[in-house]
């Protein structure tokens, strides 16, 4: 691989995600072990299989969605692994991976978990944010078919660990069909995956901001 940097774009935590075995701590250790420069934090949002309390306040919820970022963060600045925050946007089993924005944004808008993927979009795009589909073709029970709309996307994760080929393949072909920009990610929900993917940059991405750029510039190796 000529890039040397590489990233995780599509993580959980057990404080953020139902859906995670491991806690954000354990998560940014193993992949400081396995070599990563870094990794952005992805819990799913309140829409989704979110630990969140329901009961909550919406400033309070929104702190909640944040919380799995903040112990990586910390953790990654104890072992130097850069850490960055994104989350995991759901309508009706569809999934949106969300970068560029923080909770500023998410305290000034409530009831965005009940948009539909094109207001969301309209919303973090106008706000300076970046939206990728996240397993486009994936297939489960609590999937309701939907149309993918390539006009409200920055991007499409064409390349998850989880998925099986013929999903992955379907996905890289949806987005060179609209000329959208690609990444790959693991959706790494433990720390016991056999295989983890995302993205390998030339450089050390000072920001999420970098991260958005190469990827949109098409400067990214993807690890699959």
């Amino acid at each position: 691989m000529a890039n040397n940097f590489l990233y995780e774009t599509h993580m959980h935590t057990s404080e953020g995600s139902k859906c995670a075995t491991n806690t954000a701590a354990q998560q940014v250790q193993a992949y400081k072990q396995r070599g990563y420069t870094g990794v952005i934090i992805t819990d799913h949002f309140i829409n989704g299989y979110c630990t969140c309390p329901r009961h909550l306040a919406w400033d309070d919820k929104m702190r909640y969605v944040t919380s799995g970022y903040i112990a990586a963060k910390k953790e990654g600045a104890r072992c130097g692994l850069d850490v960055f925050f994104g989350w995991e946007f759901s309508y009706k089993g569809a999934d949106f991976l969300t970068y560029g924005l923080g909770l500023d944004f998410l305290i000034a808008h409530p009831n965005i978990d009940k948009t539909t993927p094109q207001q969301y979009s309209k919303l973090v795009r106008a706000a300076g944010g970046y939206i990728a589909q996240a397993h486009p073709f994936r297939k489960a029970s609590y999937i309701k078919k939907i149309d993918i709309d390539p006009y409200i996307l920055d991007g499409v994760e064409v390349f998850n660990a989880s998925d099986p080929p013929e999903h992955n393949q379907k996905a890289e072909k949806f987005a060179k069909k609209h000329g959208l920009p690609m990444q790959a990610g693991t959706d790494s929900h433990s720390v016991n995956s056999n295989f983890v993917s995302g993205i390998a940059l030339k450089r050390r991405a000072a920001n999420i901001q970098d991260i958005i750029a190469d990827i949109k510039g098409g400067l990214v190796e993807l690890i699959c």
